[in-house]
């Protein structure tokens, strides 16, 4: 690809970020508006939990397919099929007749938005070629999930209660537009010099294992975990699971290198990622459910209550960029750790006399713990791997990220569901939920705080650099038998 002039690869940023922008917006805007789609549509706990996680559950299974094949068929032309899908998905989904339709028009929603961060991520950094001008990109880039993460509560919440909650899809169309066509004008075309070979047993395996486990979490309190139906889901996700790590390992060209997981800084970023994104996931859902349906809340108020969080994961993001350029991962991930902890423990010791100050502090503690979270979990990932793979390694992070909101939402909702008989209402039912929520989440700000200190250590690099050395190895092995 020919060097691009200054501005136009700021445009190809900019372009890139309103992809970035529009998938962001989505989580945020769409939580505040859940209370709106139950009375609207006459949707259960199960039902919710169904209109959030169909979305993120398609995006973490096709998120490497997706970068594998804009690899091999072009970037662009990948981006500009991710722009329309998406949006096509965003307009149907404003046209739900019912929550059925609506869950299997976010599927095509989620089906769009695969296409789009992931292979945005390769457009930057295929068109910024100068490794000061990339870092640079990147932050920028960073900063728009900031910037959706405060928006998203204050635009739902103003959508919802001037327009309805069908406005939350359609903001998306002006915005997918304007991509689309600024991406036929601007965007250069690219594709890898060696794509990778598509795997599509073990996509097959990814999609089996994460639908199944995911089904049988969020239907347990239904239809009971000794249940045919939700036995089945998990044994079904248990063989998936086995199957994958064994043929993967097979694979010379895996969906998902086994390889890495020698590494404990990558195998502690992963793990972290989905404990950081489990609490992220099952907040969100359990805090506009408590502050519309139990505190009586209009939409814009609730997006209002949780702005300190979204205002501290954006002034806190760059800060932790900026620890792990002179401090290393540690220190911002212990820091994120604590925060969530006590982020979860204030309002599950107070329980239901959790007043205002309290919840706030609750909001804001949290908004620091994940701001801090996402710089040093991606450094750790990439830590000791080969330049080659580097990009592989923060793909499957971010898969990580996207399968921890799957479960957030999934185990959090199934146990806001079993205390409310699948009702939301302001009763002791609903407290109890709660409450046990609250603790999960401190349980997840515990994890991120041990994995931390477990895994940035001495003998933690030492593994990074071990498993590193024997990649190269081997991709020397398989250069000189070609």
């Amino acid at each position: 690809m020919a060097e691009l002039t200054y501005r136009r690869r700021m445009g190809v940023l900019a372009i890139c970020c309103m992809s970035l922008l529009i998938v962001s917006l989505d989580t945020t805007i769409l939580n505040v508006a859940l209370p709106a789609i139950r009375r609207e549509l006459d949707a259960s706990v199960s039902g919710l939990q169904w209109t959030v996680d169909a979305y993120i559950l398609v995006l973490a299974s096709l998120l490497m397919l997706s970068g594998s094949t804009a690899d091999r068929i072009g970037r662009r032309r990948v981006f500009q099929t991710g722009l329309v899908v998406f949006t096509a998905g965003s307009v149907l989904c404003s046209l739900a007749p019912s929550l059925g339709w609506l869950v299997a028009f976010r599927v095509v929603q989620a089906v769009g938005g695969s296409m789009l961060n992931p292979v945005a991520m390769s457009i930057i950094t295929n068109t910024f070629t100068d490794s000061g001008e990339r870092a640079r990109a990147i932050g920028f880039w960073g900063g728009v999930v900031g910037i959706s993460m405060a928006a998203g509560p204050l635009v739902g919440g103003l959508l919802v209660d001037t327009v309805g909650w069908r406005a939350v899809f359609l903001i998306n169309l002006p915005v997918g537009l304007a991509a689309l066509v600024l991406t036929a004008l601007f965007v250069p075309e690219s594709r890898a010099a060696r794509a990778r070979r598509l795997d599509p047993v073990g996509q097959l395996l990814v999609i089996l294992l994460l639908g199944p486990l995911t089904f049988g979490i969020i239907e347990a309190p239904v239809l009971g975990w000794t249940s045919p139906v939700i036995t089945g889901c998990l044994a079904v996700a248990c063989c998936a699971l086995a199957g994958l790590v064994l043929y993967e390992r097979r694979r010379d060209d895996p969906l998902i290198d086994l390889r890495f997981f020698r590494s404990a800084p990558f195998s502690g970023a992963s793990a972290i990622a989905v404990c950081g994104f489990a609490a992220l996931g099952g907040f969100l859902f359990l805090n506009t459910l408590y502050l519309q349906e139990v505190r009586g809340m209009t939409a814009l108020h609730a997006g209002l209550y949780l702005l300190p969080m979204a205002l501290m994961m954006l002034l806190f993001a760059p800060l932790s960029g900026r620890l792990v350029a002179s401090r290393g991962a540690r220190p911002p991930l212990l820091a994120a750790g604590a925060a969530m902890t006590s982020a979860g423990a204030l309002p599950a010791v107070a329980g239901t006399g959790a007043h205002d100050a309290l919840l706030l502090t609750s909001f804001v503690l949290f908004g620091i713990g994940m701001g801090l979270l996402n710089a040093p979990v991606t450094n750790t990932a990439v830590s000791g791997m080969p330049v080659s793979q580097a990009g592989v390694a923060a793909g499957v992070t971010s898969t990580s990220r996207q399968v921890g909101q799957v479960l957030g939402v999934a185990v959090i909702g199934s146990v806001i569901a079993a205390g409310v008989g699948g009702a939301v209402t302001a009763g002791p039912g609903f407290a109890g939920a709660a409450h046990a929520s609250w603790w999960i989440i401190t349980g997840c700000g515990v994890a991120v705080l041990a994995l931390g200190a477990a895994t940035t250590g001495t003998w933690a690099r030492g593994t990074a650099e071990h498993a590193g050395a024997l990649i190269l190895a081997e991709e020397a092995r398989a250069r000189s038998a070609v």
